[in-house]
């Protein structure tokens, strides 16, 4: 991960630029660069360096006065940079970011929509000003605000901006800012057209477009590792990686001390892939201690987003204080684009649809988000497969009927594209879903309750959630916490979150109070 930081304005100046960036220093621990091309135009990069590890890969780029900063991975890099190349244009560099402002040089705005790529950038020219865009599920961090002038500001992370504009906002995805509007390039949840093949027809590509957005993820010029959770999707991507790799690959997966649920599925995938495996535990005092910090990466209020995280950035901490590892392939998107606990309550296959393009269009403020502050605020590199441009259009044009739970077993189609015996064991392929932050162990979800009702003893809780708007309101002791925590470090900027990620209330049996699927009827063997 990196961290883009763009402002045309009067409202602050490059020592106080410095001083703010020392925020966000863990997203890009290797070099940092200021520059101001213009009178009061600032542009800054702090660096993780991935691909193109020398300092010729340091950003900003420039030709012809022009500039680009990119936090990302553009996918096919070489093929483009060839294509580039013949049109004249010369590299500077071996990074695969470069290629942004050559593209922008070429096809303008146009570009954008040609990316396959997970990315967040800023361009500057003097023609049109600044220019930014964001993938389009918003894998990558992008927030913008304006100061005091009207001017606006961009940066990976919220807390870049707050000290000098009034209001934040997550940069939307798969939009581009131009003459100060945003324009959508494309909408990853809109479907013009169903496939209805057959069940073989449907799981071969499910299987091949999986394989392929794994593969092109492996392209790395630092160290690749995976974070294992023993469920259905981190074990797929495992597996996929193992077979295209030519050395085992390196895994690693955390649980309670407790009662952990994942931590042995995730040993037994490693053991059947021959995979390096490093399991980490984590305690009660290490989930209550590290609370507000995680509050405070994430930039978010969310029950759920806050619970999953907490194991998630436990074992990136212990991943990069303890190894060299600089990219992690995870598992999230999938859950979105297949189907969760709840969505097996649909009531039909077009509330089903419905439910999975609210939520994909939803992932940036909830498991991506997640991912990238766990992950970014330990040095790290985050790639997501099931993210895929390709992989996620694709599921998301199957015919809604066939991703419906018929079966017994969600996410049926995904498991059935790997259901051939060599993939994985069939008690990690065809177990019941467990959500991380259950299955790390109920004890942490339970901990972190019991915590929240004895901060707020002898407290009148409904005067105390009144306190806050509609949007966002908590509604239990352990959100009020989460909420008092949130806004000591981003007072009012509660807008920035869509609101408390729940199972759809309107359907039967998914009208309840708290978003972990143990409340759920259908819960079953998940906690086994």
């Amino acid at each position: 991960m990196c961290t883009v930081f763009a402002y045309s304005g009067k409202a602050i100046s490059i020592p106080q630029i410095r001083r703010i960036l020392e925020k966000t220093e863990r997203r890009g621990p290797d070099a940092e660069r200021i520059i101001s091309p213009e009178k009061n135009l600032f542009l800054a990069f702090q660096r993780l360096s991935i691909m193109g590890l020398d300092e010729r890969g340091m950003q900003p780029f420039e030709y012809k006065g022009m500039y680009s900063i990119t936090n990302g991975e553009i996918y096919g890099f070489r093929d483009i940079r060839r294509q580039l190349e013949n049109d004249g244009y010369a590299f500077s560099s071996d990074s695969d970011c470069e290629t942004i402002l050559y593209l922008w040089d070429k096809y303008r705005e146009k570009m954008f929509s040609k990316l396959d790529a997970e990315f967040a950038t800023v361009i500057y020219d003097k023609e049109d000003g600044l220019i930014a865009a964001r993938d389009p599920i918003g894998i990558r961090p992008l927030f913008f605000g304006y100061d005091c002038d009207g001017r606006i500001a961009f940066a990976s992370e919220a807390c870049l901006l707050t000290s000098f504009c009034h209001d934040v906002f997550p940069f939307p995805p798969g939009h581009y800012y131009m003459h100060g509007e945003f324009v959508c390039y494309r909408d990853i949840s809109r479907v013009d057209s169903y496939a209805y093949g057959s069940l073989d027809d449907v799981t071969r590509n499910i299987r091949d477009k999986l394989i392929k957005a794994v593969e092109k993820r492996l392209d790395s010029d630092a160290p690749v590792a995976f974070l294992l959770s023993g469920g259905l999707d981190s074990s797929l991507v495992c597996s996929i990686a193992s077979r295209l790799l030519d050395k085992p690959i390196r895994t690693f997966s955390i649980g309670m001390d407790k009662d952990p649920i994942d931590s042995k599925y995730a040993e037994r995938t490693a053991s059947f892939l021959g995979a390096m495996h490093t399991n980490v535990t984590m305690t009660e005092d290490d989930v209550i201690s590290i609370l507000p910090e995680v509050i405070e990466s994430l930039a978010t209020y969310d029950i759920t987003t806050i619970r999953a995280s907490i194991g998630m950035y436990l074992l990136c901490r212990y991943i990069h204080r303890h190894t060299d590892v600089r990219v992690l392939l995870t598992g999230e998107v999938s859950d979105e684009l297949f189907g969760y606990k709840y969505t097996d309550f649909a009531p039909d296959s077009d509330a089903f649809e419905k439910e999975s393009q609210k939520r994909v269009r939803e992932l940036y403020a909830y498991d991506v988000l997640r991912a990238d502050r766990c992950i970014a605020d330990n040095s790290i590199e985050a790639r997501v497969p099931f993210g895929d441009l390709d992989f996620a259009s694709y599921v998301l044009s199957i015919d809604p009927e066939m991703k419906m739970n018929r079966t017994g077993h969600g996410k049926y189609l995904l498991r059935k594209a790997f259901d051939d015996g060599t993939w994985l064991p069939d008690d990690i392929l065809w177990r019941e879903k467990a959500a991380f932050s259950d299955a790390v162990g109920h004890s942490m979800v339970d901990d972190l309750k019991a915590y929240a009702e004895r901060y707020f003893e002898g407290r009148d809780l409904e005067a105390e959630y009144m306190k806050y708007p509609e949007q966002g309101r908590p509604f239990t002791p352990e959100s009020l916490l989460y909420r008092e925590i949130f806004e000591r470090f981003y007072p009012g900027q509660y807008r920035m979150i869509p609101g408390f990620w729940m199972p759809n209330s309107t359907w039967p049996g998914c009208n309840v109070n708290d978003p972990s699927a143990r409340v759920l009827s259908n819960y079953g063997k998940s906690g086994e």
